[in-house]
């Protein structure tokens, strides 16, 4: 006989559920459908018809998926696991939005609804293109439902579905043994489970809002020109898939590019490494089939130009996605688990990655191999004085740099594959050291390509243009290496020529637009933008300043003074103690704790040599102590236009647990307790007063936990006594079922207690009474870290100018379709 839960809400679960498995059906039956309307479909278009209709329902049913963990997390039902585990009451509405996507659950729905709507985009717009195109499309689209379904089959666990009960996920019993070994208690177990565990605290800010959904679609956008590589050769159109394309691989670049800067902005504002980025492996795993679609556009370019490079044109378009599902394997896998700061843990879903990407793997291979013969290979070199000659040098470079990324950052998966522990002692610098070279010829060829025409090009003119172009980069690095300082370093030297040169370069053709040409722009300014963010990321990066020295650590608690990684670079400030900063005085003013965050204000002062106020803002870094990861702290940052200040916390003191626990307190705040029998009417002292039992309530009821027919709820009505003044309290004791105990304490905090009642004693006919007395406080403090990032809004400048370099491009291409 099944076992019936009270409270619980299976309706949304139950129709999520429904939607879950429609949506693989309906994917599933698009591709098939697709799949016969591309080889043998009959006048009347049928085969095409169902594919339509499949798809619409498939839309449909992955909106249904969302509208049900939306209900799910924002109602806060948490007897479904995905709302127990990341979402919380506490919330606010915004975060409980970014609930979708911390679990792997929600972000592969995420990803699904890009899809989808790409997918009705392009039953709309891709015209002969559709039934070949749509057939891959729905594939990726039944395989990515598939990661959701969550069913049994022969054993095997096919995918993790969003909607699993939490009894169904967690195993209560061994949770709390004593309390579900009652199976009434069992029964009623959502009574105990008053609150979620809320989500990860790194992601409870707005760029985490808007930085998923955005890197998401970057990541759906992937499948389109996957999708119409594949359908030029399928269907032998090996020229005209590259035209169409062009645009969606554009789109693909400029969102998932949006992505992965909107990442470097919450690392920046949120984490506290200090800085923009830090080559975690997830960060990697973005950036990989970024630089490669990058790649491929340009070889695009060349072969559309000229007629060379189709191959590798092709190829770079097929491998880019691939490398998409390899970045969702390395991310979601759970083998990056010690190695990377932000990634998913295994589902069980590993073997099932693996799949996905050897599946569109062998496909792109297949096709490669089939209608190699057939493929339009130009046999005669490239001109050195052409364009197309170095675009594909440029993109040759681009490969590389990525196989570098590549290699480094699947060492786990070598080593979990041989057994070998290879490792990278310092992998930041490796990164460093290998990817300057690689960028500093990519700037080069950036500016260089610019001089030259497709096919063949003036040799007098390229070299006058070339000359002039150098000289003016030449001068601007002087003047910025005396003016910030960078050039310590030839690398660095070489590599700010390079950065300058493909802004001068490509300065010169948007001088060009500014007088007409206005459809060469696009590319242009995004290779300025590119330029600018090389020159703010050297900058950054390279002379960024420590100001909070502490050479001697004094006054730093030895193991608060231990975790920082550099004891120098943090500075000790006592609460209203000033303390000189390089040219601050900083001051640790207050701090405001909104639970578990505690924010902390810091005065900053710059005096005149008269002892005048120069200058004065406050910063407001927060800190909080997570059970399981320790110390989190989120900087908070003074924009100048030249530079920013950017301050965290790297070591705090406990904060304090402003919730009411149930039996106990682990708080270390508090002294131990004294123990007193008491009646009504009794007094007991305590250091500072005394505290009066008023009265009994034998009809107390608890905040959020309703009581059963046979529990016995009792509260102790309490006068706490502090000097003049007088503050009500009231304990609860609550016997479950007329014999499991529990306690429920009241804070004093204008007293400074705590009191708890704990016992009935019916044999001696009073009450057991517990009273916690806080410690005396030591002074308040914190250990705080101050960087200058100087130029870092070049850095920013320059991205979202390159962003805006793609968007035009998007324009012009889609101009050129339309004429066509």
């Amino acid at each position: 006989m099944d076992q019936t839960f009270s409270g619980e809400h299976l309706f949304a679960g139950h129709a999520g559920q429904f939607f879950v498995v429609l949506s693989f059906g309906t994917a599933l039956l698009a591709a098939i459908s697709y799949y016969f309307s591309t080889i043998k479909d009959t006048a009347d278009g049928s085969w095409l018809r169902i594919a339509r209709i499949a798809t619409w329902l498939n839309t449909v049913s992955v909106i249904g998926i969302g509208a049900s963990l939306f209900y799910i997390i924002y109602n806060h039902l948490f007897e479904y696991h995905y709302a127990w585990a990341h979402s919380s009451r506490a919330l606010p509405v915004y975060y409980i939005v970014s609930c979708f996507w911390e679990g792997q659950e929600g972000s592969f729905w995420l990803w699904t609804f890009w899809q989808a709507v790409l997918a009705n985009i392009l039953v709309w717009k891709a015209k002969t293109w559709e039934s070949p195109v749509m057939t891959i499309v729905m594939v990726s689209q039944a395989m990515l439902a598939s990661m959701l379904l969550g069913v049994e089959i022969f054993g095997e666990r096919i995918g993790s579905s969003p909607f699993i009960l939490l009894r169904d996920a967690v195993n209560l019993k061994e949770m709390a043994p004593v309390l579900f070994a009652d199976p009434a208690n069992y029964a009623n177990y959502l009574t105990y489970i008053q609150d979620g565990n809320g989500l990860n605290p790194l992601l409870q800010n707005y760029w985490m809002v808007i930085h998923p959904p955005t890197l998401f679609l970057g990541f759906a956008s992937m499948i389109v020109p996957f999708a119409y590589a594949i359908a030029g050769l399928w269907q032998r159109r090996f020229s005209e898939w590259v035209k169409p394309v062009f645009p969606w691989a554009l789109f693909a670049c400029m969102i998932l590019g949006t992505g992965i800067i909107m990442g470097s902005f919450w690392a920046y504002e949120a984490l506290n490494f200090g800085g923009f980025w830090a080559w975690d492996p997830v960060e990697n795993a973005s950036i990989i089939p970024w630089i490669t679609l990058i790649a491929a556009m340009h070889v695009m370019l060349a072969y559309k130009n000229s007629g060379h490079s189709y191959f590798t044109a092709t190829f770079l378009v097929l491998i880019s996605f691939v490398l998409v599902l390899y970045a969702s394997f390395l991310t979601r896998s759970g083998i990056l688990g010690e190695t990377s700061v932000h990634a998913f843990t295994d589902l069980g879903m590993f073997w099932h990655l693996v799949i996905d990407i050897v599946l569109f793997g062998l496909l792109a291979i297949y096709f490669l191999v089939s209608r190699w013969k057939q493929l339009p290979i130009t046999r005669k070199d490239e001109e050195t004085y052409s364009r197309e000659f170095w675009l594909f040098i440029g993109s040759l470079v681009l490969v590389v740099a990525c196989l570098q990324v590549i290699g480094t950052t699947s060492l786990p998966v070598v080593n979990a594959m041989f057994g070998t522990k290879f490792t990278i002692k310092e992998p930041i610098e490796t990164y460093n050291k290998w990817q300057t070279n690689f960028a500093t010829v990519i700037a080069i060829l950036s500016g260089l390509s610019q001089f030259l025409k497709y096919k063949n090009s003036d040799p007098g003119k390229f070299y006058k243009k070339l000359g002039i172009t150098a000289a003016i980069s030449a001068v601007l690095t002087v003047g910025a290496m005396l003016l910030t300082g960078v050039y310590s370093n030839p690398m660095l030297a070489i590599l700010s020529f390079a950065a300058f040169f493909t802004i001068a370069a490509n300065g010169d053709i948007l001088l060009g637009a500014i007088r007409g040409k206005w459809k060469l722009a696009g590319s242009s300014v995004a290779h300025i933008g590119f330029g600018l963010i090389l020159v703010g990321a050297l900058v950054a990066a390279y002379k960024n300043k420590v100001i909070s020295i502490n050479n001697s650590g004094a006054g730093i608690p030895v193991k608060d003074f231990e975790k920082t990684n550099k004891s120098g670079e943090n500075i000790m400030l006592y609460k209203d103690e000033p303390v000189q900063m390089d040219k601050y005085t900083v001051t640790y003013v207050s701090d405001t704790t909104d639970y578990p965050n505690t924010f902390y204000k810091v005065n900053y002062k710059v005096f005149d040599k008269d002892g005048k106020i120069e200058e004065e803002f406050n910063l407001y870094p927060n800190a909080q102590q997570n059970e399981k990861m320790g110390l989190i702290s989120s900087p908070d940052t003074k924009h100048y236009l030249t530079h920013d200040i950017y301050t965290h916390a790297t070591a705090a003191p406990q904060i304090a647990d402003h919730q009411e626990h149930e039996g106990h307190t682990e708080s270390e705040e508090y002294q131990e307790p004294l123990t007193f029998e008491v009646n009504v009417g009794d007094t007991v002292r305590y250091k500072g007063g005394f505290i009066v039992v008023v009265s009994v309530n034998k009809n107390a009821t608890i905040k959020d936990i309703p009581l059963e027919a046979n529990d016995i709820a009792v509260g102790m009505n309490l006068e706490v006594h502090a000097g003049e003044k007088i503050y009500p309290a009231e304990p609860l004791y609550l016997l479950k079922g007329g014999n499991q105990p529990m306690d429920f304490g009241r804070r004093v905090d204008d007293a400074g207690l705590m009191v708890r009642f704990t016992k009935i004693n019916p044999d001696k006919n009073n009450l057991e009474l517990l009273v916690y007395q806080k410690k005396v406080q030591e002074r308040k403090w914190i250990v705080m870290k101050a960087i200058v990032f100087p130029y870092i809004n070049l850095f920013w400048g320059g991205t979202i100018i390159m962003v805006a370099g793609f968007l035009l491009s998007i324009l012009r291409r889609n101009k050129e379709l339309k004429r066509n």
